[in-house]
Order: structure tokens, then C-alpha cells, then sequence
């Protein structure tokens, strides 16, 4: 209990030094920071804005809680992929409803399948997610910026943490003149962590996995120490039975489940039924032998509420706590 403590109040600290940092340039309410061209590392690569951008496409929708506290979700002008409606409040629900959806279809893996056209038909300024046919490169070629969520940058070695919430915000508050949007929003992100801290987490001792199964058959997926799933199990109280595992997402066994045998199973899923998705786990022959399983405490939970490190993570954390965390 007492590492997990120490663990959320680093968390917590280091979200207190970044509204300090940010809170010293400001602008006017609605209106945008003067002072561009800006320039910001995205992927390991400079990527220049000359003015803020006025016409997004998002390629996912990690993005989107960190446009709706800047108050950008307007300069959205088309979306693809998927926007399961749990993820949002009203107004953002709202805010998304008016943006034009150009298509949702995804692969068994949860990968956007569009067609590299339709995107650059839209004459975007900026492009929010990188997709398996429409890179970064793709898209310069044709004067177009893109910007990936840093912890799923295809080279990326950092290791993910509750602290790049805060820096992520303040990325976005460049690139869109919106600082002072920007250090409010991290100032409240501060509050809902101090509260986690101080609410219940779960049983010393107890183990976890984050898994991702494939509906109807298939591959299932697990989360390593290079995920965000492992920062979130830790915060919650658990250790990570992959968190020897340096990889952020990895193929398993049921036979190597079976082996490392976690207390809980938390399932991720892009959209759809949950309920298929715990049966792709449980539906696996052995699976049934497997204490999670046995016990009940399997938990399935939208992808983004895990990863990559946004808001929406915060709001997972809140769920496994709530779920778990009076559990002995």
C-alpha cells in the first residue's frame, strides 16, 4: 500500500510543477496566444506551425479530451475511426455529433482502415493519429503536419506515466495559442489525482494483467512495463505480471497466463460488446483454470482508458479503483 501511495504522489507532484510551468504565459479566454510560428518534438521530429490550426482531422480519438479542455473541438472539421459514447460528457458528446464522420471501419485489431485521399480531400492543417497507410511522411509530402500521441510513437523508449498527461496538454496549448486553457486544465487534473490517492486502492500483494483478446478468436495481446497499462495497475495498487516485460503490447499464450496466473484480468476493447470481449478471453480453452477467471474478477474497459496517456486514463484509473479497490 504504502509503494502505491508513493507511487500516485510522484504522480501528483510532478502535475503540480507542470501547472506552475505552464501557468506563466497566458492569453485572453477564447482567444489565441500571438508569438507563432511554434514549433514542437512529435515522434522525434520538429513539426512547425505557422498559425494555430483551424482545420483538424482526427485519425483517433485519443485526441479529443485534450481538444475539448482547450475548447478546439470547433476547429475539427472531419473525424474517422471510432468514438465509443462512454468515453464523454454531454458537451462534448455534442461537440462531436456536429463533426462530420468520415468513416468508422476498423480492422479485428482496432486498426482505422481509410484510404489516404479521403484525408488529404479534406485539406487539413493538422492531422491528429497516425495510421498504417497514412504516415507522417505521406502526409509532409503534401504539406500537411501530423501529430501522434508520443507514448505510441512506432520508435518511442520512453516509458509511459501519469505525468505525461500534463505535458501533452501543454503541447496542445501551443500548438493551438491556448496556454492558459491549458495550465487550468492541468490544475484540475492535479485535484482529480489528489482524490485517487486518497480513496481506497486494493489489497497489498494482489497481481494484474492488462489483456487484449481478439473477438471471435485469435491472438490475445498483452500490456508490458512500456505501456501505460503498467503506470495505471501500480497507481491502482497492483503489480503487473508483464511488468518484467519491456514491450508495450506482446502476443500470449493462455498457456503463459495460466503460468503467471493474475488476480485480476482487466480486458480492452476498442467499441463493440463488451461482453464478446470477455468471452474471447474466457471462451479459450484453459482459460477457465485461471484465478481471475474463477473468481470473477475480470473487468473489460475501452482501450483508451488505458492507453495512450490521456485524460480518459485518469478515468480508467478512477474505474479499476472503484471496481477493486475495497476489495480484500
Amino acid at each position: 500500500m504504502k509503494a502505491t501511495r508513493l507511487a500516485v504522489t510522484a504522480a501528483t507532484s510532478t502535475l503540480s510543477l507542470l501547472v506552475a510551468a505552464c501557468g506563466g504565459a497566458g492569453n485572453e479566454p477564447g482567444g489565441d496566444r500571438p508569438g507563432f510560428p511554434v514549433t514542437v518534438t512529435n515522434c522525434g521530429v520538429q513539426v512547425t506551425f505557422d498559425a494555430p490550426p483551424q482545420r483538424v482531422v482526427l485519425l483517433t480519438s485519443a485526441a479529443v479530451p485534450y481538444l475539448h479542455a482547450l475548447g478546439v473541438l470547433d476547429r475539427v472539421t472531419a473525424r474517422a475511426g471510432k468514438y465509443p459514447r462512454e468515453y464523454y460528457d454531454s458537451g462534448t458528446l455534442a461537440a462531436l455529433d456536429r463533426i462530420p464522420l468520415l468513416t468508422d471501419k476498423t480492422d479485428t485489431t482496432g486498426h482505422l482502415q481509410i484510404a489516404k485521399e479521403v484525408v488529404i480531400s479534406q485539406e487539413p492543417d493538422l492531422v491528429l493519429g497516425e495510421v498504417d497507410n497514412l504516415s507522417r511522411d505521406t502526409l509532409s509530402a503534401v504539406d500537411i503536419p501530423l501529430l501522434e500521441e508520443p507514448a505510441l510513437c512506432a520508435e518511442t523508449t520512453a516509458t509511459p506515466s501519469f505525468a505525461d498527461i500534463p505535458r501533452q496538454l501543454e503541447t496542445y496549448g501551443r500548438v493551438f495559442g491556448r496556454e492558459a486553457q491549458a495550465a487550468s486544465a492541468v490544475d484540475a487534473l492535479t485535484e482529480r489525482m489528489a482524490t485517487i490517492q486518497a480513496s481506497p486502492t486494493t489489497a497489498p500483494g494482489r497481481t494484474a494483467a492488462v489483456l487484449y483478446p481478439t473477438v471471435g478468436g485469435g491472438s490475445t495481446y498483452a500490456y508490458g512495463s512500456a505501456s501505460m497499462a503498467h503506470p495505471q495497475l501500480e497507481a491502482a495498487g497492483f503489480r503487473n505480471v508483464f511488468g518484467d516485460t519491456p514491450e508495450r503490447v506482446f502476443e500470449v499464450t493462455i498457456e503463459e497466463l495460466l503460468g503467471r496466473d493474475p488476480d485480476v484480468l482487466i480486458l480492452l476493447h476498442s467499441d463493440g460488446d463488451s461482453a464478446a470481449v470477455a468471452q474471447g478471453l474466457t471462451g479459450l480453452p484453459g482459460a477457465e483454470q485461471l484465478t481471475a477467471v474463477r473468481n470473477g474478477n475480470v473487468m473489460t474497459q475501452l482501450f483508451h482508458f488505458t492507453e495512450p496517456p490521456t485524460p480518459l486514463s485518469i478515468d480508467g484509473l478512477e474505474r479499476i479503483v472503484r471496481r477493486f479497490g475495497s476489495e480484500s
